[in-house]
């Protein structure tokens, strides 16, 4: 039954999302703002930065006086005298208290604590701008891939047509005895590769929309277009301008540093451990053998001030064990610091390098594209005149859907190379 249930269910939901004939007109913006609303992972960054700003706002609250209002009863057992009770800490058989307290401790641990959290929020908010860029760069790739799927469907498409407007030419030379059956056969071969090609590109196309929907929509919705920038003008951006933008906006630097202050702080609270705290209470109300401001006229409101000096002395060498736990960590964290610089250097050359290679190469794919389906005309063009055999044909074919597929995923991945730059300079390239 549960199966059923669940089927019908699902049913219902993909008849709910294709009903609309009117397809979404899908921007990579748009694509990166319905991700950040839906992307798991990214949405767990934001949760958790979340949570440590809760933990700064708390430790900075534990700093800052209480204030409370306590009411208790008290019965203590007498001895028949209705002043004398058996409990000398007691006052009363009967005891009324109903104040209010004021209370603040002066303690350097809680301060090394509320540095420590605050560190640890920045450390938690650089990672959700990793996440963040990281999102990006899975968008552009599912976008762009998306794009260039489609491009290169198209592409087959008429590669197909072009198999099947070789293999008409081909029988109508056979039959005015101007060519072998030989060729019609190559002809027909090559048809039935291109139909297939075809197939396998529909396959391709349709997994990649399926895999951008799932990333960009709350509800399953492949009715889409996307916007065909894939080819638009895009300059790279000047690598003293990416290294400016890097030293000053990489995230991983700044998480590595904050989580390197919260371990200094750390230190600082653990070794508060070998000092004295102080603590203050302030009361304010009735402590009485009777539930009332006045007995017998006489008003038993007061207050009191109690102001305590807390001064360790020996606790087996736990503080100096917690002292140690966090130099450890501390230099962990000068490590990763460290790590995360020489990282750092190392992304800057090997990712700009990687778009200006995919820039440079993009012109050249670009060309050969052209190239290759004019050598097609021509190729086609001389076969007819009986100047070029079949396997000029055929091979001309080839080479023509090569180029251009070779040419819509280099496109897609200078793209790609463009918002991997993003995660070092915080400013992703678009038209």
């Amino acid at each position: 039954m549960f199966g059923l249930a669940m089927f019908y269910d699902l049913q219902s939901f993909g008849q709910h999302v294709t009903d609309s004939n009117i397809p979404i007109r899908l921007t990579l913006d748009e694509a990166i703002r319905r991700a950040r609303e839906t992307e798991v992972t990214y949405r767990g960054a934001l949760t958790d930065a979340a949570l440590a700003r809760e933990d700064r706002n708390q430790a900075r609250d534990a700093l800052l006086p209480s204030v409370a209002y306590n009411n208790s009863y008290i019965y203590t057992q007498g001895t028949g005298d209705p002043a004398v009770v058996r409990f000398i800490a007691n006052n009363a058989v009967h005891e009324y208290v109903s104040q209010g307290n004021v209370h603040e401790t002066l303690d350097l641990a809680a301060i090394a604590d509320w540095r420590r959290a605050s560190a640890t929020a920045a450390a938690a908010h650089a990672r959700a701008e990793i996440a963040a860029r990281g999102l990006v760069v899975t968008v552009v790739q599912a976008y762009y891939g998306a794009a260039a799927a489609q491009q290169k469907l198209d592409a087959a498409r008429n590669a197909a047509d072009e198999g099947q407007r070789f293999l008409k030419l081909t029988q109508d030379l056979e039959k005015g005895g101007e060519v072998a059956h030989s060729d019609v056969i190559k002809a027909e071969l090559q048809e039935n590769d291109r139909l297939r090609q075809l197939q396998e590109s529909k396959l391709a196309a349709l997994s990649s929309r399926l895999d951008l929907s799932v990333l960009v929509f709350q509800d399953f919705n492949d009715n889409y277009d996307i916007s065909d920038d894939l080819h638009a003008e895009v300059s790279l951006p000047n690598v003293e301008e990416v290294k400016r933008l890097a030293a000053q906006q990489n995230p991983d630097i700044r998480a590595a540093i904050e989580t390197l202050k919260a371990a200094g702080h750390e230190v600082t609270a653990s070794k508060a451990g070998y000092l004295p705290s102080l603590s203050l209470d302030y009361f304010y109300g009735i402590d009485a053998t009777h539930f009332a401001t006045k007995t017998n006229g006489v008003s038993n409101l007061g207050s009191s001030a109690v102001a305590t000096l807390n001064i360790p002395i020996w606790n087996w060498g736990a503080t100096q064990s917690r002292v140690r736990q966090a130099e450890l960590q501390r230099d962990q964290a000068k490590r990763e610091l460290s790590l995360a610089q020489r990282k750092l250097l190392a992304e800057l050359q090997s990712l700009y390098a990687e778009a200006e290679t995919a820039s440079m190469e993009l012109g050249s794919l670009s060309r050969s594209a052209e190239l290759s389906k004019e050598s097609l005309r021509l190729t086609t063009l001389r076969y007819k005149n009986g100047e070029a055999t079949v396997l000029e044909v055929v091979d001309a074919q080839t080479t023509s859907t090569t180029a251009d597929f070779a040419y819509q995923d280099g496109a897609a991945r200078y793209r790609l190379a463009l918002a991997n730059l993003q995660t070092l300079t915080g400013v992703l390239t678009t038209p």
